[in-house]
């Protein structure tokens, strides 16, 4: 298609002015189609995508005034840019009409030739640069279905091995003959869970950067998600105490799975990235109308040369590499799950108050495709 002719109709009912017209614009990149009347022009528009109409303002049955206020009235040809052509004497009133009626110009007979092959140029590659587009915008569609795909295929073949590693670890430090024996197998199943951790973020980034992660909201309590978010952690031997803290009306209507993906990342890097002998702070405001303040806060700082990388997919941490803990897809994800939710995201970094991050969350969610109305 992108390779194809570029279709222009001219439509006269004067056979040696279609005859000089096409001779001046036929090309090999350009087809010409020719119509003598209005309804003849109206059928080849039904049966071909036109990329500019040349209309004889006079002609008899339907005149291109007409002609064009039939194209403007329907989807299909709306778009077409059109520009008239008459032989009449130059009209201030009639020119004004051919404007109104949708044209981008009006030419008056006789007119210089190549006055027209320049503006039928300019019309010819902007349909040439929109076919380019289309035809990228199919390959990255493409790539990005590719992608996912082949996330999902590995992180679903991954799971099954890791499940075993890890329950063979957790049976190793069950049976261990020793305190170096539960060591190792604790070290495998610390490694395994890393790994899981990692294998999800792939999965989860080509879903959202291919937009195929659509929002699925229903009325749930913030205070009550970062329970089950915290209660989660506390089963893990981190070394650090996570305190939480709600107030006000914690309800709203958001995605469950995306908005307790979102906790548990800014949990996890708090609790990978403070400080050893810091508590985690986890609080929940909702005492404005409008929307829900979710705060993540440890005693670590970061370095200032990391912000404004913080964000970024596979970002750098506070050594200028990625963390062990993962890939560095933790906070990507966040930001783009709170902006899925028209949401933002900030964080704040110094010695007197530490790391604090802020996701704030309106309390009832507008998609993309038609809105969502908290009840």
């Amino acid at each position: 298609m992108s390779n194809s002719p570029v279709n222009i109709l001219i439509v006269d009912d004067i056979v040696h002015n279609i005859t000089a017209l096409e001779a001046l614009l036929r090309r090999p990149d350009v087809a010409v189609l020719v119509a003598d009347s209005g309804t003849a022009a109206l059928d080849l528009l039904l049966k071909h995508e036109v990329a500019l109409a040349i209309l004889d303002v006079n002609m008899p049955g339907m005149n291109g005034f007409e002609l064009a206020a039939l194209m403007r009235g329907s989807p299909r040809t709306s778009h077409v840019p059109i520009i008239f052509l008459t032989a009449t004497a130059q009209d201030a009133s009639r020119t004004f009409r051919g404007y109104e009626a949708g044209a981008v110009d009006f030419l008056y007979k006789p007119f210089d030739p190549r006055i027209l092959q320049s503006k039928v140029d300019v019309f010819v590659q902007l349909e040439q640069h929109k076919r380019q587009l289309a035809a990228q915008l199919v390959t990255t569609r493409q790539m990005l279905e590719a992608n996912e795909m082949l996330m999902a295929v590995l992180s679903h073949d991954l799971r099954t091995p890791l499940g075993a590693v890890l329950a063979s670890a957790e049976y190793l430090m069950r049976t261990a003959a020793d305190e170096q024996a539960a060591s190792v197998a604790a070290r495998v199943k610390n490694s395994s869970l890393r790994m899981a951790r990692m294998v999800d973020q792939l999965l989860n980034l080509a879903r959202l950067q291919g937009g195929r992660l659509p929002l699925q909201p229903r009325s749930i309590e913030l205070a009550t998600l970062c329970r089950s978010v915290i209660d989660e952690f506390a089963s893990q031997k981190s070394g650090k105490r996570i305190v939480f803290d709600c107030s006000g009306d914690t309800a709203g209507a958001w995605d469950t799975d995306l908005v307790w993906q979102a906790v548990s990342n800014l949990v996890n890097n708090a609790l990978h990235h403070g400080a050893p002998d810091g508590d985690i702070r986890v609080e929940v405001d909702g005492t404005a109308d409008d929307v829900v303040r979710l705060k993540v806060a440890n005693r670590g700082v970061i370095p200032a040369e990391v912000f404004p990388h913080l964000f970024k997919a596979f970002g750098a941490n506070g050594n200028g590499a990625r963390s062990r803990e993962g890939l560095g897809l933790g906070l990507h994800i966040v930001q783009e799950i709170a902006r899925m939710h028209g949401g933002e995201v900030g964080v704040e970094s110094s010695e007197p108050v530490g790391t604090v991050f802020t996701i704030e969350l309106p309390r009832a969610v507008a998609l993309q495709r038609g809105s969502f109305t908290r009840r």
